[in-house]
C-alpha cells in the first residue's frame, strides 16, 4: 500500500444493494472499469472490464460478481492495480451499471445502494447514489497518471441515463 502522497497503486471498488423485494425480477447492479491510452484519454476504452471479467494483462479483476444483491455487505467487488498498469495507459474511469432486463430502473428505485472505494485501509470515497437516483448508471471515480507516472484519484460521481452498453462508450467523455 502507498500513501495518497505517493500516488495510488493499488484500490478495491466495493458494491452493495439489498435484494428486490419477493415476487419481482432481481435487481443487478455491475461495476464497469474502462481505460483509456494517452493518445485517447477521452475517446474510446483500450479495453473494458466489467461483467465477470478481468483485464488482459490481470490489472484490473472483477474479484465477485452477484446478480441480485444477496448477502451481507458489499455484493460485488473489482481490484485495480494500477501500479502494474502498462504506461500506455493513463486514466481509468469506474462506474457502476443497472441491467434493464425488467424494465427501466434508476439508482432511487434500489434499496440500500452504496459505492466505496478503498487503497488499504484507507477509505477514498463512498457514495449512496442518492445525488443521482433518477440515473440508470454512473460513473464513481477517475484515476489518472500524472507527469511523474504516479496514479491520482479524483472522485467523479456523474449519472448517465442509458443502458449498459451505451454506458461504456459514454462514461470517459
Amino acid at each position: 500500500m502507498s500513501t495518497l502522497s505517493k500516488g495510488i497503486e493499488k484500490v478495491e471498488v466495493t458494491l452493495k444493494w439489498d435484494p428486490s423485494p419477493l415476487g419481482t425480477p432481481d435487481n443487478d447492479l455491475d461495476i464497469v472499469a474502462a481505460t483509456y491510452t494517452a493518445d485517447a484519454p477521452h475517446g474510446e476504452p483500450a479495453y473494458l472490464v466489467h461483467f465477470d471479467s478481468r483485464s488482459p494483462d490481470g490489472t484490473i479483476t472483477l474479484n465477485r460478481d452477484s446478480r441480485t444483491g444477496q448477502g451481507f455487505g458489499f455484493d460485488e467487488i473489482m481490484t485495480l492495480e494500477l501500479d502494474r498498469l502498462a504506461e500506455t495507459y493513463t486514466r481509468v474511469i469506474v462506474g457502476v451499471a443497472i441491467q434493464q432486463g425488467e424494465g427501466r430502473k434508476v439508482f432511487g428505485d434500489i434499496a440500500n445502494t452504496a459505492v466505496r472505494i478503498r487503497e488499504g485501509y484507507t477509505d477514498l470515497t463512498e457514495h449512496d447514489f442518492t445525488e443521482v437516483a433518477g440515473a440508470t448508471a454512473a460513473t464513481v471515480a477517475e484515476f489518472t497518471r500524472d507527469e511523474g507516472g504516479q496514479w491520482r484519484f479524483h472522485s467523479a460521481l456523474r449519472g448517465f441515463d442509458t443502458d449498459p452498453n451505451a454506458f461504456t462508450s459514454e462514461m470517459g467523455r
